[in-house]
């Protein structure tokens, strides 16, 4: 997630609080603060990845189940062919 969205996020979070009072006024710019440490430490902990890494991996993992496929239908075809001899 990126700071932007992280961001908005405890901005949003923030408007919830009232602003009628001046030391409620801090109180609300501390809590955005809080929020948005406690959301990015949150995000950090969940290990998320971005779709494009998740793409890359993905493609990865295609190729590799392809190679394996290959060599299984080699491995059959040697098999069968030795054992026709």
């Amino acid at each position: 997630m990126d700071k932007n969205t992280l961001d908005d996020l405890a901005s949003r979070l923030a408007d919830a609080v009232p602003n009628d009072i001046e030391n409620l006024a801090q109180l609300r710019g501390d809590m955005e603060q809080n929020f948005r440490a406690l959301l990015s430490d949150l995000l950090d902990r969940l290990e998320l990845v971005t779709r494009e890494e998740f793409d890359v991996q993905r493609k990865v993992l295609e190729r590799t189940r392809e190679k394996l496929d290959a060599l299984e239908r080699e491995l059959v075809a040697l098999q069968s062919d030795s054992g026709a001899d």
